[in-house]
């Protein structure tokens, strides 16, 4: 029963992972492409809650959760694609700290603009690219992350 919960609650994770991180990218370019101050900022404040809500709380939760879940299933921390998935969630926290901080900055130029009636300015449209190209390894690394789970490979240390 303890093995099935912690399985449940590693897959809710990781689809909350997967799904707010999808849709927070969707909606953020569908407002950046609108072009309105307004839009941008109350589709970025809804953002910068979700991310605390939702994502924040799932990357606490999956190394909890896996980590008991492969202790109670008796796999080693020391497998090869457990240790890989391991790389690539420190991967993909890398690239989302990151986004986090442009996500709160984005906001705030667009709050700005908007409150003077202006276009977004041109520090926004520089945070955007980056934060979209950010967007990929950490999108990536999530993706590899979920097969690594579902078809648990076999792969040594070294990854041959």
């Amino acid at each position: 029963m303890v093995y099935f919960m912690l399985k449940f609650l590693h897959v809710i994770g990781a689809a909350v992972l997967l799904g707010t991180g999808a849709g927070i990218a969707f909606f953020m370019l569908l407002a950046h492409r609108s072009g309105s101050s307004a839009t941008i900022a109350a589709v970025a404040r809804i953002v910068v809650i979700a991310d605390f809500v939702f994502t924040a709380t799932a990357v606490v939760a999956q190394p909890v959760t896996g980590v008991l879940l492969a202790w109670q299933a008796g796999y080693s921390l020391k497998e090869g694609w457990i240790l890989l998935s391991i790389l690539l969630y420190f991967v993909t926290g890398l690239f989302w700290l990151p986004v986090v901080w442009m996500q709160i900055e984005m906001r705030n130029l667009a709050s700005q603009a908007a409150a003077s009636q202006q276009p977004p300015p041109r520090r926004y449209n520089s945070l955007f690219r980056l934060w979209f190209a950010f967007g990929f390894p950490a999108f990536a690394a999530v993706l590899a992350i979920f097969w690594l789970m579902i078809s648990r490979p076999l792969i040594n240390r070294f990854g041959f």
